[in-house]
């Protein structure tokens, strides 16, 4: 059976190819895009993303995630915007997007407003980016420089959703290679899974989880008094989730602290109280220990966390972006200029 180091490398020029690209449009990206067209941008994002937590605290977690699902799916391009129609089919309806991913009301108004002031000058995809950082920043996470100046795409890809966007069962093995094809190695993988310090999951997600998989713990990492707690949470979940019924029900991602953007994630991993079957498998799957070196860290030192998270998150945002005279300015993020 081949190891996740052999799948990697058997995918090196997939990653060559998409890493050469992502290089060469970065290079067309940079902090002060907007300084002169339209300045004042970045605080309108940040006044609109901060009213909309105030009214939604999960909305940050729904922003971040929002410019995730859209970087891995052709590129921070804001595809994942785009409504149906004509020959668009919305990546919307995709199985990891649909009746789960929110937060387009926000972005739309936060839209509307530059506009106004500058029309047909920022970008979709840029505010998305801005989006998501005000939405980890006003959480008490790290804050990190926006490279701007993204173009908007001309089209989306359903396809792509339901292939490239990581799933909440995915193996190490499946979330390595994935995170590989994007131009993301291992140790992004990691530090990006800290998102889910933030935000909840619906019960369907982690169901087979915790009535069909057993504990899915393996003692070498957990003395007596982590196992028993990761039996209670077990419990607790059941009793949130049970075996028939309830798979809308929403559970925080993080249990500990759920509203607070921190390292808490990783310190739940050590006592097998990750949500997820994809959290877990960054100790379980391990097969050399770099990755559960690396969790331990971050659990060990948040704020080595956060510059790592704020990196990855930099590195993220450049993935195969439009510049230059590519794709186009939507004037609104659902629709094409041409529709």
């Amino acid at each position: 059976m081949s190891s996740v180091f052999d799948m990697v490398f058997l995918g090196a020029s997939v990653f060559l190819i998409i890493f050469h690209a992502a290089d060469q449009a970065s290079a067309s990206l940079f902090v002060d895009f907007y300084k002169e067209s339209c300045p004042l941008v970045e605080d309108v994002v940040k006044h609109n993303v901060e009213v909309a937590l105030l009214r939604d605290p999960r909305m940050a977690a729904s922003l971040l995630r929002l410019h995730f699902h859209d970087c891995f799916v052709m590129g921070c391009d804001a595809s994942i915007l785009l409504d149906t129609h004509g020959d668009v089919v919305s990546e919307k309806q995709a199985v990891p997007n649909l009746n789960s991913v929110r937060g387009f009301e926000v972005i739309d108004k936060i839209k509307a407003i530059i506009e106004e002031a500058c029309p047909q000058t920022v970008s979709c995809a840029d505010i998305l980016a801005l989006a998501a950082r005000y939405a980890v920043e006003l959480r008490g996470g790290p804050s990190w420089n926006i490279e701007l100046g993204r173009r908007d795409s001309l089209t989306a890809s359903l396809s792509g959703a339901n292939q490239f966007i990581p799933t909440p069962n995915s193996s190490l093995q499946a979330l390595i290679v994935n995170f590989a094809a994007q131009g993301l190695d291992a140790g992004d993988l990691v530090a990006l899974s800290g998102s889910h310090t933030i935000g909840k999951s619906r019960c369907t997600s982690f169901k087979p989880r915790i009535y069909y998989v057993g504990d899915n713990v393996h003692d070498v990492f957990f003395e007596s008094d982590h196992h028993k707690r990761y039996i209670t949470f077990r419990r607790l979940l059941r009793s949130v989730c049970p075996k028939s019924g309830r798979d809308n029900a929403l559970v925080p991602l993080d249990i500990t602290t759920p509203a607070k953007f921190d390292n808490h994630y990783y310190l739940n991993i050590l006592e097998g109280r990750g949500l997820l079957h994809s959290d877990n498998v960054l100790l379980n799957e391990d097969i050399d220990g770099k990755i559960a070196k690396q969790v331990w860290a971050y659990a060990s030192d948040q704020e080595l966390f956060f510059s790592s998270f704020a990196a990855s998150m930099m590195k993220m945002g450049r993935i195969n972006v439009l510049t230059g005279e590519e794709g186009e300015i939507r004037r609104n993020c659902r629709l094409l200029n041409t529709w």
